[in-house]
């Protein structure tokens, strides 16, 4: 072992000791069964749906259980850091409604900083009680030496690693080890991992119930290169002691860090604390053909958080869906029941569940029809504003008519039309209600009259718009059509059209879809008559005249 005098050298020497951070860090007070959760992403690109999916199901555990959930930014991996990660993290959170109680702001929250390259005394002041514990010690291998022991590892078909013979720096002579540091010759930390053969541990997941794994059995690094002007610690070891200094009592995480859990659970015990509970949630699928495979940030843009934000996803009805992969008895009741709901661990498969847009569609569908008008339009327009800033100006401009609009078809006091899943598609939808959107009305020749004589096509448009336009009523409205239907040689209704179709030139429905085309712009659209009154009678004038030539 090092003389202590070494170790004290390798660290500054105002350093605190780890019980300063004991109690600057202490306990919380909280209800008896609350939990401490934490999100931890690294900012090495966009936030993946599957952490948006974690950071629901880790959040939902603690506010139900009278709690705190925290954003915790693991930014000490320096080479793959992207520019802008760090800040997204919070932006996106906050715009599907799962912001955490602490993190992601600066100064939010006592546990903090909630950046990790913010906390490096924190950790040094632990790697230097390991080192004087005799459970660390400083390694000079350089990465040469590294790859060679590399090489012979796979040639052996052995554990890629630094133990045994391939670990020399463990067995160094505490004199050698202190003269190269005083030589200023660079090194990194490692950990003395308690077992050189490895063997079995068993511990309990909340979702697998008991595991069993092959044990850790590596030395692993600690504390990055002394090369580096600011030494950071990894992952591993990092995560461990904020966990405990936060006060983390139930680690949520992705499958991918299951293999890692022994050596965490040896860094907890060398440093003397109490492990939290692991919960890990197996990977969200897709399904391609007949099988399934991970969701994967390079081939899928659903992969993306930025895709449901453009899409215009609701975030409470992604709250919803997000709570129903987790458990699926809440895929199927109302959202405001499924986000009143407990999220239960023991309701969750170890097998990754399918990520279904469809279902997402129906999902968003039914909550954007439970809207009240003014909800809807506001948070279509808070949507826009980011997303589609022309149709969010046209929607400030015209806030009546907005609402006008998804009223259309719709008797007081009902349920709105199910026909928007995304707010994305309002301006597909419902876009012709406004002029600014729609543009010139089709001209006489457009396919989209079904085929129909231009000349008979602007007649009929010239025709209703002086006989209908001021039509105060749906029958009026409609009996002007079908007077124009027979004088064009058409049937007046769609049962004359059945009985004696040789009689006539073609079907009614062809003469209302030109007053339906010049007006909306589409062969299928809400109830006409509905339209032209939302329209207003100078706006359905301008339309038809437009066609009429």
């Amino acid at each position: 072992m090092l003389d202590l005098s070494v170790i004290n050298a390798m660290f500054p020497p105002d350093l605190p000791e780890p019980a300063d951070w004991e109690r600057r860090f202490a306990p919380r007070d909280l209800p008896a069964g609350a939990e401490v959760t934490r999100f931890a992403p690294s900012p090495t690109g966009h936030l993946h749906i599957g952490g948006l999916y974690t950071a629901a199901v880790a959040r939902a555990l603690a506010h139900q259980s009278g709690g705190v959930h925290v954003l915790r930014v693991e930014d000490t991996d320096r080479s793959r850091r992207v520019a802008g990660a760090a800040e997204a993290f919070s932006r996106l959170l906050g715009a599907f409604g799962l912001a955490p109680d602490e993190g992601g702001a600066p100064g939010d929250g006592a546990w903090g900083p909630y950046l990790q390259s913010e906390r490096r005394d924190v950790y040094l002041s632990h790697v230097r009680e390991l080192l004087r514990r005799d459970r660390a010690y400083p390694c000079f291998c350089d990465r040469d030496r590294l790859a060679r022991s590399a090489v012979e590892q796979r040639a052996g078909r052995s554990p890629l690693g630094y133990y045994g013979r391939w670990a020399p720096c463990r067995t160094l002579a505490p004199e050698e080890a202190a003269r190269r540091l005083a030589a200023g010759e660079p090194y990194v930390v490692r950990f003395r991992c308690p077992y050189e053969f490895p063997g079995r541990v068993r511990f309990t997941d909340r979702i697998r119930a008991s595991v069993t794994m092959r044990d850790n059995g590596n030395d692993i690094v600690l504390l990055k290169s002394s090369r580096e002007e600011l030494p950071l610690p990894t992952y591993h070891f990092a995560h461990v002691v904020d966990d405990r200094l936060m006060r983390v009592s139930l680690v949520v995480r992705g499958e991918e860090w299951l293999s890692s859990t022994p050596v965490h659970l040896q860094l907890h015990a060398a440093l003397g604390f109490e492990p939290p509970a692991y919960a890990h949630l197996a990977p969200l699928m897709k399904a391609e053909g007949t099988s399934r495979r991970k969701l994967s940030k390079r081939k899928d843009p659903e992969a993306s958080v930025d895709y449901y934000l453009a899409a215009g996803y609701p975030p409470a009805a992604v709250q919803h869906y997000l709570r129903g992969l987790a458990n699926i008895r809440l895929m199927d009741v109302p959202t405001a029941e499924a986000l009143a709901s407990t999220v239960r661990l023991d309701g969750m498969r170890p097998s990754g569940p399918l990520l279904d847009l469809p279902k997402l569609h129906s999902l968003s569908r039914e909550f954007i029809a439970s809207l009240g008008p003014d909800e809807l339009y506001a948070q279509l327009l808070a949507w826009a504003e980011t997303h589609d800033p022309e149709l969010a100006s046209v929607l400030a401009r015209h806030r009546d008519l907005a609402l006008a609009a998804v009223a259309v078809g719709r008797p007081a006091g009902a349920p709105a039309r199910k026909d928007l899943d995304r707010w994305s598609c309002f301006r597909d939808r419902y876009g012709f209600f406004f002029a600014e959107l729609f543009g010139p009305a089709p001209g006489a020749d457009d396919d989209r009259y079904g085929g129909l004589d231009p000349r008979l096509v602007r007649r009929i448009a010239a025709e209703f718009a002086g006989e209908a336009v001021g039509a105060t009523t749906p029958e009026e409205w409609y009996g002007t059509l079908r007077t124009l239907a027979e004088r064009h040689g058409h049937a007046p209704d769609t049962a004359s059209w059945r009985r004696e179709p040789g009689r006539w030139a073609g079907p009614p429905r062809e003469i209302a879809n030109v007053v339906r085309v010049a007006l909306t712009g589409a062969p299928r659209s809400p109830d006409l008559f509905a339209v032209a009154r939302a329209l207003g009678p100078d706006e359905v004038l301008r339309r038809l005249t437009a066609v009429a030539g």
